[in-house]
């Protein structure tokens, strides 16, 4: 039996990273995977069947909420890729 279940976060995470940091070049795809990694730890888990009900069922502060945390954990990430030495992995 397989379930269809999901983090929320995950898609919310990669979506926001490509917008702000894909067209860039300061990032190759992956340091770009890694930023989202860390940032994906920082978050709660948080699974849904289906995004668009879990969505539907937020407040517009609660989306607000959700916004800053995705953006707060994305901070982290990319500061954490930034000051990394280059010879570690």
């Amino acid at each position: 039996m397989a379930f269809e279940i999901s983090n929320i976060y995950e898609e919310l995470v990669i979506d926001r990273i490509t917008e702000k940091l894909a067209g860039t070049g300061e990032f190759d795809h992956d340091k770009l995977e890694d930023i989202a990694c860390l940032a994906l730890n920082r978050l709660p888990a948080k699974y849904v069947r289906f995004p668009v009900d879990a969505a539907a069922s937020m407040s517009a502060e609660e989306h607000v909420k959700q916004d800053i945390l995705i953006d707060n954990a994305i901070e982290y990430g990319i500061e954490i890729v930034r000051t990394r030495r280059h010879d570690q992995h």
